[in-house]
């Protein structure tokens, strides 16, 4: 059978009453295809002109490399200057990416090019927008985001393509213990379902994204992302209203990460081989037990 992907639904635009009443209220991703076509990042943000304005700021990189289990989940694989990074991801393939790297703080004038959908929903966390680098086929591993927030992804340059997964699904997808990202020892465009059978049968939905559209992803969605060209992406987050939702975005940014990056140090390859094995474990009985219903 095989994983089960749906295509995610793409709009063009939207009203504040249908989007809540549609997407927000059910937690269902949604592509709007023109809601950043107004922004004037839409044409101003090309490779050249964040070269111009960032520099030769050095930057962290990431690869597509299985996380080492005696640093944090956030450690970079190396690093390089921006301007370095874009002639890089402009002319050839490569799997770094950027993540984390607080590109407006070198680059102010950023901050006015791109606009908060708040005509659609509130509880933006405006002052903390993160955007993302990525050259010809590097991939974001398959996680969900610890402070569980409602995130607007829009893309710029080339194509990218998504997955999605309901949290539901977290247990059959290999979820490891106290952290908020999946088992990757599976290759998600073709899974050994024998060796991981708890991923067959799982019902996904995926998009590619292109210049300027954007991927509403609720809070908690799994997702796995590929770049199929160099590009850049940013992601505008905002709270979800549910005061369990918030209380569980504290936990896992304070207890769970404090927890596991003290396990980490104090045990390294055991406890990760230890997680590794529950995670094993927990899915084979989601299985068993043929959840989620």
């Amino acid at each position: 059978m095989g994983f089960i992907l749906e295509p995610i639904e793409r709009i063009s635009n939207i009203s504040k009453e249908e989007f809540e009443e549609k997407y927000l209220k059910p937690r269902k991703p949604v592509v709007i295809t023109a809601m950043a076509q107004n922004w004037p990042a839409y044409e101003k943000w090309t490779f050249d002109y964040l070269k111009q304005v960032v520099g030769d700021k050095v930057v962290p990189l990431y690869d597509n490399a299985k996380a080492d289990p005696s640093k944090p989940i956030n450690a970079a694989a190396s690093e390089m200057a921006f301007t370095d990074y874009i002639d890089l991801i402009q002319s050839q393939p490569t799997e770094l990416r950027i993540f984390l790297f607080d590109i407006f703080k070198h680059a102010p004038k950023l901050l006015d090019d791109y606009k908060c959908p708040k005509e659609l929903m509130g509880g933006f966390l405006d002052r903390y927008p993160n955007m993302f680098f990525g050259g010809k086929g590097s991939v974001t591993f398959l996680h969900y985001d610890i402070d569980l927030a409602h995130i607007f992804h829009t893309h710029f340059h080339g194509r990218k393509h998504i997955i999605l997964f309901d949290y539901k699904w977290k247990d059959r997808l290999y979820c490891i213990p106290f952290a908020t990202y999946a088992l990757e020892d599976y290759d998600i465009l073709n899974p050994d379902f024998q060796k991981f059978p708890a991923l067959d049968g799982i019902q996904g939905i995926e998009c590619y994204l292109e210049h300027g559209e954007t991927l509403f992803m609720p809070t908690g969605w799994w997702h796995w992302m590929k770049y199929w060209n160099g590009g850049f992406s940013i992601s505008l987050r905002a709270w979800d209203r549910s005061p369990i939702i918030k209380a569980k975005s504290l936990y896992n940014l304070t207890v769970q990460r404090k927890f596991d990056d003290f396990m980490k140090t104090q045990f390294k390859v055991k406890y990760m081989n230890w997680k590794e094995e529950l995670a094993i474990k927990r899915a084979e009985k989601a299985l068993a037990e043929g959840l989620p219903r």
